[in-house]
């Protein structure tokens, strides 16, 4: 049974009690926000496993919520909204959000997405220990930790499961459409230039830090991570 807090931000109170009604029936704790001053406040003080946030907000917009929760926390961000344009959808995901679902939705798909970043980022007590680490890198994707000559950087979720594949799979070439299908999943509808955002965030942590690995563009291809 799920037993995770899930904090629920949307101005609409009748899609919030929708979405709570679904989510306490999966066995999951809600807190509820109708703007963005009192969603920063919730999540502060309630420490929520994972935001549903809507864009259109009063007060504090969507965009400058998820800005603030990333300050402090790197937990799972799903933005719902009726936004659908790329640009939208783009920004959103440099700000740190995790997937991107537009209405009008379905509950059960929600769910899905939900149940699915949890697995992703809650490790289970038996869990393997998931970890790769080259010259001054530690990629530990149990702890959803990333760490750079020792000190541990502050890094999200999608970013963390982007990088974990690449240097799993030191010196192969993945395209963009396999990296979303094998990073986000077959039931993300994102476009290519979803990768390309996380891994330009990825290579301003990760550039220059040694010269025995690189996070590598390949032309007309995709991406891979070069070991030396």
């Amino acid at each position: 049974m799920a037993t995770e807090k899930i904090l629920i931000v949307d101005d609409d109170t009748n899609i919030c009690e929708l979405l709570r009604l679904y989510l306490e029936k999966e066995g999951y704790s809600t807190i509820i926000a109708n703007d963005g001053h009192t969603a920063i406040l919730a999540f502060q003080e309630e420490q929520p496993d994972i935001t549903l946030l809507d864009i259109m907000l009063p007060g504090l917009d969507g965009w400058q919520v998820c800005r603030e929760i990333r300050k402090t926390s790197n937990k799972p961000i799903i933005m719902i909204t009726a936004k659908s344009e790329t640009f939208d959808k783009v920004l959103g995901l440099e700000l740190g959000a995790d997937d991107y679902i537009v209405k009008p939705f379905e509950t059960k798909e929600v769910v899905a997405r939900i149940k699915a970043v949890l697995r992703r980022t809650v490790p289970t007590v038996t869990e393997e220990i998931k970890e790769v680490c080259f010259d001054k890198l530690s990629i530990n994707l149990t702890n959803y930790e990333l760490k750079v000559n020792g000190e541990q950087i502050d890094t999200p979720p999608k970013e963390m499961e982007l990088i974990f594949h690449l240097a799993s799979n030191p010196n192969r070439v993945f395209t963009r459409d396999q990296l979303l299908d094998e990073v986000w999943g077959f039931d993300y509808y994102g476009d290519s230039r979803t990768v390309d955002v996380h891994v330009k965030r990825l290579r301003e942590k990760l550039e220059g830090v040694s010269d025995k690995w690189e996070l590598k563009t390949v032309w007309g291809v995709g991406y891979k991570f070069e070991a030396k």
